[in-house]
């Protein structure tokens, strides 16, 4: 078997690592998103599916080119958890012969569920296999949120450019790990050597919380590296939205009653994380909050209208970005620098 996957982030490091294991397979990594990525899965879509469909649907379509024989789609929260049979027969609507194999129905806190399929997959599988390498990949996951975490917030204060070099070394090494003993060991050296990076921050910061739809959040292609732009203008950047947050540790009963006076039911997808983040951030004292969604995202639409209902209450700027295939870089960049100088003037005036 050759595997592959749809990208998002730095994840395929840790979904590389799992899947090699336990498939006993060469994974094939399609390339990091590209224009490229984004033409090849529109020109194939439906015009009016959201964003992540065409991206996922470019990095098969690369990967298939790469000579991947079976695809894995991973399913998710809102509507993406559905599109894999979709995506299936696009792809073989246009000739490719493949396997499919669609995790959308994972159970990933039932032991049994995961068990049996990946046992269908791979007959050979054993208990001491599986039981040794989902703790490493959620311990690598976990790991990573973490570091990214920390380089998110202080990446535009860096005095010599070290946070990029020091992440992609600890990437590199965590690919070569066997085992959740080395990964601890490689953790506890990167965290040292990322935490002592110099930073200078400046006496009236701003903080900037970034909250929305959970792809289009994590892929910075999908978001026009937004939290880059961002860095440049010397911004303290935080989102709570991750993998670790989104997989493992969703908890909606728990988010809602948080957010009770806001919204009492499940609004779908990621929206009820939104806007928790919201509030938590506005309460936190941020500058501002910038809600990121793909193009007709319905449960990030359903959530705008509570989101405006939090910036009137705590007195919070909300700067609300749409993307799709069609996006203008440009006019994110435009729309970025207007809200920097809004948000900006305002701290300058609380003093």
């Amino acid at each position: 078997m050759k595997i592959s996957f749809p990208r998002m982030g730095n994840y395929d490091v840790p979904f590389r690592y799992f899947f090699s294991r336990v498939f006993d397979a060469e994974v094939i990594i399609p390339p990091a998103i590209t224009k490229k990525t984004m033409e090849l899965g529109a020109m194939h879509s439906p015009d009016f599916v959201c964003a992540p469909f065409k991206f996922n649907l470019g990095n098969y379509l690369e990967a298939l080119e790469q000579g991947a024989d079976t695809l894995i789609q991973f399913g998710g929260l809102c509507r993406l958890g559905y599109y894999g049979e979709l995506h299936e027969q696009i792809l073989r609507d246009l000739g490719y012969d493949f396997d499919f194999i669609n995790l959308a129905g994972l159970r990933i806190r039932n032991p049994k569920s995961v068990w049996d399929v990946f046992k269908t997959y791979n007959e050979n599988l054993s208990l001491e296999t599986l039981a040794n390498t989902l703790p490493t990949t959620y311990t690598m996951v976990k790991q990573m949120d973490e570091l990214e975490k920390h380089i998110r917030k202080n990446i535009g204060f860096e005095t010599k450019g070290e946070y990029d070099r020091l992440y992609k070394a600890y990437l590199t090494d965590a690919s070569q790990v066997n085992n959740k003993k080395e990964l601890k060991r490689l953790y506890h050296h990167y965290h040292k050597e990322i935490k002592s990076v110099k930073i200078n921050l400046p006496k009236n910061l701003l903080k900037v919380g970034i909250i929305g739809e959970f792809y289009t959040v994590m892929e910075p292609f999908a978001n026009h590296f937004l939290e880059k732009e961002l860095a440049q203008m010397q911004i303290y950047v935080t989102r709570n939205l991750n993998a670790s947050t989104t997989v493992f540790h969703h908890d909606v009963p728990k988010l809602l009653k948080r957010v009770q006076h806001y919204v009492k039911y499940d609004i779908g997808a990621t929206g009820v994380d939104t806007i928790n983040a919201a509030l938590s951030f506005a309460r936190h004292n941020y500058d501002g909050l910038i809600h990121v969604k793909s193009f007709g995202c319905m449960p990030e639409i359903d959530a705008m209208s509570i989101l405006q209902n939090i910036s009137h209450d705590c007195k919070i700027p909300i700067l609300y970005l749409t993307f799709d295939t069609q996006t203008s870089e440009t006019g994110i960049k435009t729309r970025l620098e207007a809200f920097h100088d809004m948000i900006l003037m305002r701290n300058n005036l609380r003093g």
